[in-house]
């Protein structure tokens, strides 16, 4: 058979093959570890069924992309949630999320939450500027929920956004059967204070599958995974348009005069907090020095 992995736990790998039917625990087989590949949930696999009913994977297929912190793979959306209302979210921390979709080629969306407290219309100007689909929702009004549900069908999504930006309330109000379902494996795995958490998937009624893992309030993005200096303007699709615009072919666009990309912020066109959330992450990408970022390649 052919699936998803939904959980990890334990040495087993349950793996659910879209027909209905619950998921089937698998162990890897030996090559797996031979060859050091480490199945994570999102992957997609190959199994063979056994007669006791469980599985063995043999064989993990490509991936799309993978996300180390937390160990995921496979992620068609990444819902990034932002806020105006409290906690106003800070567009720093907004831009690094979108740097790791970008750098993992997971296609973003801004969902602005609470827009019943704070309509979002300096962070929904920004970022609808700068080519990013944006959903202004709210769980008290029910605005957005529909164009969400409709946009996340039939894909692999995790959210990522500050603490109490209402991510979990945004979700039950989705599905509001997910609370039920959370609270339920929730105590199944033993989940408390004390224990570790395991990520796994879960189907929404729009059809969508979400990731509820230990990084589920902010997927990390550290200098180990940010792209090298000269590389870091291509991952900012609002820099595209000015790139070939430069005076010097190797501008770095941070304080270089004749530069076409710090023209088009005095103009307006760029926002100003996009190239300050640049010019931050182009002087943290320096400071990470090759051969820590080569180390950090080889170990992930």
């Amino acid at each position: 058979m052919e699936g998803i992995i939904v959980r990890a736990l334990s040495g087993f790998y349950y793996v659910d093959g879209g027909d209905g039917a619950p998921p089937v625990a698998c162990r890897g087989r030996g090559k797996l570890r031979r060859e050091k590949i480490s199945p994570l949930v999102g992957d997609r696999v190959r199994c063979t069924l056994t007669a006791d009913g469980k599985g063995v994977v043999d064989e993990v297929l490509p991936r799309r992309n993978f996300f180390a912190r937390p160990a995921v793979a496979n992620i068609d959306r990444l819902v990034i949630l932002a806020s105006e209302a409290v906690p106003v979210t800070d567009p720093r921390i907004l831009d690094r999320m979108l740097l790791m979709a970008e750098t993992r080629r997971c296609p973003p969306v801004i969902v602005l939450s609470k827009t019943d407290l704070a309509p979002g219309d300096t962070l929904a100007a920004i970022y609808e500027k700068a080519g990013y689909p944006v959903i202004r929702a709210s769980v008290a009004t029910g605005a957005g929920l529909a164009e969400l549900s409709e946009l996340l069908s039939g894909q692999v999504c995790a959210f990522a956004g500050n603490t109490g930006v209402g991510k979990s309330s945004l979700i039950n109000a989705m599905d509001p059967s997910f609370s039920l379902a959370e609270g339920e494996i929730s105590q199944r795995l033993g989940r408390g204070r004390h224990t570790t958490r395991h990520v796994e998937l879960f189907r929404l009624a729009c059809g969508a599958m979400i990731m509820d893992t230990p990084g589920f309030a902010s997927f990390e993005l550290d200098a180990r995974a940010l792209p090298r200096p000269e590389e870091l303007a291509s991952f900012f699709p609002d820099f595209a348009p000015y790139l070939d615009g430069c005076e010097f072919p190797d501008c770095a666009h941070v304080r270089e005069r004749g530069c076409a990309v710090r023209d088009a912020v005095r103009r307006g066109e760029i926002g100003k907090s996009r190239h300050d959330s640049y010019c931050a992450f182009y002087q943290e990408a320096k400071e990470f020095a090759d051969w820590q970022r080569k180390k950090a390649e080889k170990s992930s």
